[in-house]
Formats: structure tokens, C-alpha cells, sequence
């Protein structure tokens, strides 16, 4: 009885926190899509991986995995120097 009231704080802080991780998903492809408008001077390897990270983000956005999205696009901006 009481290891479920040792948990229940960690669940509670863990649904609270994706609310923060989906709002910046949408955030992070903006910034990522401006820089590609911009014309970046990256090897073609790195800009492709900057589109496969892009894509991969807002897909897995869409499907809910947040945290994992918001790795790939700031995975891509880093590649961006962004």
C-alpha cells in the first residue's frame, strides 16, 4: 500500500511533463524549416540526415512520442547549428 503512494508522485509528474514536450515539438520544426528555407551550408550527407530527422520528428509528434520527438529535432538542429 504504501509503494503506491511513493509512485503515484512520480506518475504525476511524468503526465504533467508531456504537455511541455508536445508544445515544442510544432516549435522545434518551425526553427528547422526556417533554416532550411535559408539555404544552410551543410554537406549534402548532413542534409540529408537534417530531412530524415525532420520527417522522423514530426511523425513521431503525431503519434504521441513526444520525448523521442523532440530528440530527432534537436538532433537536426544541432546539425543545423541551430
Amino acid at each position: 500500500m504504501t509503494n503506491k503512494f511513493k509512485i503515484l508522485p512520480g506518475i504525476l509528474m511524468l503526465a504533467l511533463s508531456l504537455p511541455v514536450f508536445a508544445g515544442s515539438c510544432p516549435k522545434d520544426m518551425k526553427q528547422i524549416d526556417a533554416a532550411l528555407a535559408g539555404s544552410p551550408s551543410v554537406s549534402a550527407s548532413d542534409m540529408s540526415r537534417i530531412k530524415e530527422l525532420r520527417a522522423s520528428g514530426e511523425s513521431l509528434h503525431k503519434s504521441g512520442n513526444h520525448a523521442d520527438s523532440v530528440a530527432a529535432l534537436h538532433e537536426a538542429m544541432k546539425l543545423l547549428g541551430i
